[in-house]
């Protein structure tokens, strides 16, 4: 298994750019970056776009958002820069119309496309967009999926879709996360994407553990989530659940209370007028005196004290 980062995130935007030059600078940067693309803005709005690049050991994670425009792939495109890919968009806010040769699809927040990045389309965006991108190198993506190509666009929900959808969308988007990108597995997230796009599940311990934990993060603020729920979650059995953790170095209940103290530390840092106790219950402690005892155990300093410094600094600001 390989994590496959080959280095940090790159960040590139079109924001204190001279305007004139913002439409072919952001072109420039997606035919090196991702995918070659002709963009135009609409009613001669002045382009805001940005763009997070993060090139993995074989495929490519991209996150990008923007102001309302158009970009398309066309056929001298295609020619003059060739990508020999699958292109793979997760739409996380904007409504967008995908045009292609065989017509046009809507995709809506909470679904992702799957295209053959070498047969011309357009897509357009007139809310504006943020969505995810994964690219894979065509050959790559038969020897995960399949010898039959990808003819025809794919539109599969991953907002209210299975598990391994949901699971590979947070991946992805946590691999190029404006502020707080985490490395990602590029194994994991191969083996996701080819069970979202085949229906079949995948088996893999790496996997099973990304599940999990996706499952759990979905279920923080329960205070009765534990193994036994997780577990029948993801449709595999405890014993196993315990297994896969294990050879991560921890146990679920410790997975558990540790994602929970760091959101509870940095709901109390936030500042704001929560509670301890409003806290502790919305980070899943049935119990605030356990949820002060385990804090002060954790971090060496008590809850009412993170809270008390968060709500002076409000009070300098």
């Amino acid at each position: 298994m390989t994590t496959g980062m080959v280095s940090g995130p790159v960040r590139f935007s079109t924001a204190g750019l001279p305007e004139a030059q913002r439409v072919a600078l952001w072109e420039d940067h997606n035919a090196t970056a991702l995918i070659g693309l002709r963009c135009r803005s609409l009613d001669d709005e002045v382009l805001e776009a940005t763009e997070i690049n993060l090139q993995l050991a074989r495929v490519h994670v991209a996150r990008v958002t923007g102001n309302p425009h158009v970009v398309e792939r066309t056929r001298a495109v295609v020619r003059q820069l060739p990508s020999e890919a699958i292109a793979c968009y997760l739409t996380l806010v904007g409504e967008a119309f995908f045009y292609h040769d065989g017509g046009v699809q809507v995709v809506r927040p909470g679904q992702l496309i799957v295209c053959d990045a070498d047969r011309p389309f357009m897509r357009g965006f007139s809310q504006g967009l943020e969505e995810l991108a994964v690219k894979v190198p065509r050959q790559l993506w038969r020897e995960i999926t399949g010898p039959e190509p990808v003819a025809r666009p794919r539109v599969i929900d991953f907002g209210t879709g299975d598990l391994q959808a949901r699971t590979l969308a947070r991946l992805a988007g946590r691999a190029v996360h404006p502020e707080t990108s985490r490395p990602v597995d590029e194994d994991t997230l191969l083996d996701l994407l080819a069970g979202v796009v085949t229906g079949r599940p995948a088996a893999l311990s790496a996997v099973h553990l990304a599940m999990a934990k996706a499952y759990a993060e979905d279920h923080l603020s329960d205070s009765g989530l534990n193994a036994v729920r997780i577990a029948k979650g993801i449709g595999i059995s405890e014993r196993h659940l315990s297994r896969v953790f294990a050879a991560g170095g921890t146990t679920v209940p410790q997975y558990l209370l540790a994602r929970r103290l760091e959101g509870a530390r940095a709901l109390l840092a936030g500042g704001g007028n929560p509670t301890v106790a409003e806290v502790a219950a919305r980070c899943g402690f049935g119990s605030a005196a356990r949820f002060s005892h385990r804090f002060k155990e954790r971090y060496g300093v008590r809850a009412t004290d993170v809270l008390r410094e968060a709500r002076a600094a409000d009070a300098d600001g």
